[in-house]
């Protein structure tokens, strides 16, 4: 499959896919769920999606007055995970978790998937996104995005960057900036966070992209520096930081996101039940401020922003694999 060729047509057309009728789904009464709702999660237990993910899932159990299990399947940039959540039936009782891999890099990083990021979901809304800061090491030769840029300019490939492997989201951010900046980078991929992070903190590898709050405590130890922030606006939270544009930079926001989805054929009036509960779940104070606490903003949305951003960011990343910044697998 070579999502990288689908046509905007084709992709809208087969997301839009509402499988059975609505006077289907209306015999079938409106007593939903029936059952426990299984929320399946690409991330390990603990981690800033995972929190989320459990913030919704316990008000939406809340709501339904069903339970909502989240089952963590970490791994494979969620191929592993996907692959079982096609499989089940396109009643509502299984919902997916997924992100910026799952939808929009995966399909251009692999020559096979197990499944059709486009035949085989059924888009309710964005969920969150993350912001991320280019952080150097505390002691580092780069002081500022302006050494940064001169360095890499002055010397191709003689900048080294770290991320946690080929097309993970820090790698598409590191790129995308790069390739506004007409530059050329060395990838160092890391198994993982530690040890990026003591690679980084030390000088062995000159810089990385993270959001804030992955590395709050070496930031508080000065073991890393930040930057920019890479988005439109100054972080909140941080506003001393500048954007990366303000600091000499180019003008590109990296903002990895995630998404729920559930299965393709799921009735078009139960994907629009779904829709209007987790935004409802969305808007809760409690749920907000988990949320940031985490490290994400809450980005609720259609399901045709969600179509969009998947078209949007297919778009964006497709060209750093044909120019071999991002390896194909």
């Amino acid at each position: 499959m070579n999502v990288g060729v689908i046509q905007r047509r084709s992709l809208l057309a087969a997301l839009a896919a509402a499988g059975p009728t609505a006077s289907a789904w209306a015999h079938r009464g409106a007593g939903f769920p029936e059952r426990a709702v299984r929320l399946v999660v690409p991330y390990s237990v603990g981690i800033g999606p995972d929190v989320v993910a459990r913030s919704v899932a316990e008000r939406l159990a809340q709501r339904w007055g069903q339970p909502v299990l989240v089952d963590n399947k970490p791994g494979a940039s969620g191929i592993v995970a996907f692959g079982d959540v096609r499989r089940t039936p396109p009643d509502g009782h299984t919902l997916y978790l997924a992100d910026t891999a799952t939808l929009a890099v995966n399909p251009l990083l692999h020559a096979s998937l197990p499944y059709d990021p486009v035949r085989d979901l059924a888009p309710l809304t964005l969920l969150f996104r993350a912001t991320f800061v280019l952080l150097t090491g505390g002691s580092s030769r780069l002081h500022n995005v302006a050494d940064l840029l001169e360095a890499a300019r002055r010397t191709p490939e003689g900048v080294s960057y770290a991320t946690l492997g080929n097309g993970h989201a820090s790698q598409l951010a590191v790129e995308t900036m790069a390739r506004a900046a007409g530059l050329r980078l060395l990838h160092v991929p890391f198994k993982d966070a530690g040890a990026l992070f003591t690679a980084v903190a030390s000088g062995d590898v000159d810089f990385t992209a993270f959001s804030v709050n992955s590395t709050a405590g070496l930031l508080a130890a000065g073991k890393l520096r930040p930057l920019a922030v890479a988005a439109r606006q100054r972080l909140a939270t941080h506003p001393h930081l500048p954007t990366l544009a303000e600091a000499g930079g180019p003008p590109v926001a990296m903002h990895p996101w995630a998404a729920l989805v559930a299965v393709a054929g799921t009735p078009a009036p139960l994907l629009a039940q779904l829709h209007q509960a987790v935004t409802a779940v969305m808007a809760l104070p409690e749920v907000r401020a988990q949320a940031e606490q985490a490290g994400f903003e809450l980005t609720p949305s259609t399901p045709q922003g969600l179509r969009d951003r998947i078209e949007a960011d297919i778009a964006l990343y497709r060209p750093l694999v044909i120019e071999g910044r991002i390896a194909r697998l």
